[in-house]
């Protein structure tokens, strides 16, 4: 019989391990007889009741397992760590513990894997969330898919599935911050996509941050693109040489024809601060680059897990 390993990040979601849980269940006894499945929670070091209310569930359920972190490593590496245990044929790097990336979708992701594909990405055709940051995200996964080297399907998410061999090729990567999509999509293999509606959380607040949204966004850019600082190069080539040749026709139209010529203190200020601001901006992004090197080269401690429930032997 295959196995399915899903694994569900978490932090501080007690009022969502239950529904979590128990959804999940219903829809997997739906296909029992030809897959079982094993359910990973990695949890990042909540402050809450989320681990007891897991450990309830384990103690009846072999199925439900717990990895336990030292600390909160954020969302990515939590899930990062959790797939090196999963032991299943088919992996669903994240369902969320607050069901927004429904379960019931799982079903279709195997329908299409018994195809053949190897990876089925889940695509939130729809989103329930205010309108700005809707748009927001819109706009930051057209860029995404404009300027990455191995573009991924538009509104695609860690909510997807593929397969063991994929995982195998990708899992013993040294990568301080993975983009897991990313690196999924990189192997190149053949891919197809499911769109679902991205539900709204009924319960609890998501621990997501403005900038820790901010932060994945970034570290999405850099991991999958190398457009920015192409552009900075180019943007940068643009500016030397306007900055030589406007100079000269000003000069030469103005300067020379007109004996009351003056440059004006004012102007010349903002054009000063205008270019100082791009400046600044442009080594702002050049910064996230040295800092994803500066991260990858330092080796932080790996992640280190205070509690294993229902793990054997690992």
């Amino acid at each position: 019989m295959l196995k399915i390993s899903i694994i569900t990040p978490c932090y501080n979601e007690e009022e969502n391990i239950a529904a979590c849980i128990t959804e999940t269940r219903s829809v997997l006894s739906k296909i029992s007889t030809h897959y079982e499945y094993e359910h990973i929670f990695s949890d990042n070091a909540s402050t809450d009741k989320t681990t007891t209310r897991i450990k309830e569930f384990a103690k009846t359920d072999s199925r439900i397992k717990l990895l336990v972190n030292s600390r909160n490593i954020g969302p990515f590496r939590n899930m990062w760590s959790a797939l090196k245990y999963s032991s299943g044929e088919i992996i669903i790097p994240m369902l969320p513990a607050d069901l927004q990336d429904p379960p019931e979708v799982i079903l279709k992701f195997i329908t299409e894997w018994e195809k053949g594909y190897l990876i089925v990405f889940g695509i939130r055709a729809n989103r329930t969330e205010r309108f700005i940051l809707k748009t927001a995200r819109s706009v930051y996964y057209r860029i995404l898919h404009k300027f990455a080297e191995d573009p991924m399907p538009l509104h695609a998410g860690e909510f997807l599935l593929c397969d063991r061999k994929v995982l195998n090729s990708i899992i013993e990567i040294d990568d301080e911050y993975p983009y897991i999509r990313g690196l999924i999509a990189r192997t190149g293999v053949k891919s197809t996509s499911i769109p679902y509606a991205w539900q709204e959380r009924k319960r609890g607040k998501s621990k997501n941050s403005y900038y820790h949204l901010l932060d994945q966004a970034i570290n999405g850019f850099v991991s999958t693109s190398r457009a920015p600082a192409r552009i900075i190069w180019a943007f940068g080539m643009l500016l030397s040489i306007l900055s030589t040749v406007i100079p000269v026709i000003v000069l030469l139209t103005i300067g020379l024809t007109s004996k009351e010529f003056e440059m004006n203190g004012v102007i010349f200020a903002n054009i000063v601060v205008f270019f100082l601001g791009i400046q600044m901006f442009f080594l702002g992004i050049i910064g996230e680059y040295v800092l994803s090197i500066h991260g990858q080269v330092r080796k932080i401690p790996n992640i280190f897990h205070t509690e294993k429930v229902n793990f054997e032997d690992r």
